[in-house]
């Protein structure tokens, strides 16, 4: 007996097909503006002449993190500077700093929801699992219909990818607060809006801040996949390398993404342990 195939890649196709054609309307001004705030950002940081910026990091590493790190961010971002990898350095982190700014501002109120309603939890963490293990570049293909090719669509699909640890860890960490200190509150007639804000959000920042620093690391890996759809950058340059068989290119462009990756890490997770 052969049993047909369920023909989920049909349903898959006539979803994207009528979404785009009764809502294209939405998603095409949601692009035109978001087209013009990242061209805003990434032409205020190039405005700024690197040797600025450059100072600027070293001022935000050494504050936040320590002396060798602060060297490190001099050294690497100076390096990147010298090799003419800036302008495509700059849209990467701007598209990382966008990405971030919106998994941000979704991911920790839906982790607040799953923290103080069983039933959101239920329903959020079973979603955050697909979308953890759903492969990287699945997200290109839905994409494109709704966004066209470029920056827009590289944020949506990193801000999709990127989004979970937010919403995990804001969870676990409001999850985390001990009960002594809500049974406190509760003796003196707090709020559920007065716990939330002054116990535990605060004792829970720690945690938070270890999945903003997750959610910059995977928001920066897609940035570079997600040049396969035109988002440019050091991704860009990349996947230029592997299309001109230029292992040399592609090679500067990786340690680029290396020493971003790496300034943004210690000085996150060192944000993370001044909160705690």
């Amino acid at each position: 007996m052969i049993i047909p195939k369920l023909p989920l890649d049909v349903a898959v196709d006539s979803f994207i097909d009528y979404t785009t054609n009764n809502f294209s309307f939405i998603t095409k001004a949601i692009s035109s503006v978001m087209k013009i705030g990242i061209d805003s950002v990434n032409d205020f940081l190039m405005f700024i002449h690197p040797s600025v910026l450059i100072i600027l990091f070293v001022i935000l590493a050494w504050y936040f993190s320590t002396r060798g790190i602060a060297i490190f961010t001099a050294i690497g971002l100076l390096f990147i500077w010298n090799l003419g990898l800036w302008s495509a350095s700059i849209s990467t982190l701007t598209l990382v700093l966008i990405s971030t700014f919106l998994s941000i501002i979704a991911g920790i109120p839906l982790g607040i929801l799953a923290a103080i309603n069983a039933l959101a939890r239920k329903v959020i963490m079973p979603i955050l699992d697909f979308m953890q293990t759903m492969p990287a570049f699945v997200y290109l293909i839905p994409a494109i219909p709704f966004f066209g090719l470029g920056v827009v669509s590289a944020v949506f699909t990193t801000v999709i990818f990127s989004m979970p640890p937010a919403i995990r860890l804001t969870c676990l960490g409001i999850q985390q607060v001990p009960n002594q200190y809500i049974e406190a509150a509760d003796s003196f007639g707090a709020t559920q809006k007065q716990k939330l804000f002054q116990i535990q959000l605060p004792l829970a920042m720690p945690t938070i801040m270890a999945g903003i620093n997750q959610t910059i690391m995977l928001a920066l890996s897609m940035v570079v996949i997600a040049s396969m759809i035109g988002a440019g950058g050091l991704g860009g340059e990349v996947w230029r390398a592997i299309q001109r068989l230029r292992p040399g290119m592609g090679f500067e462009a990786g340690i680029a993404v290396v020493i971003i990756a790496i300034i943004l890490d210690r000085i996150t997770q060192n944000m993370r342990k001044k909160n705690n």
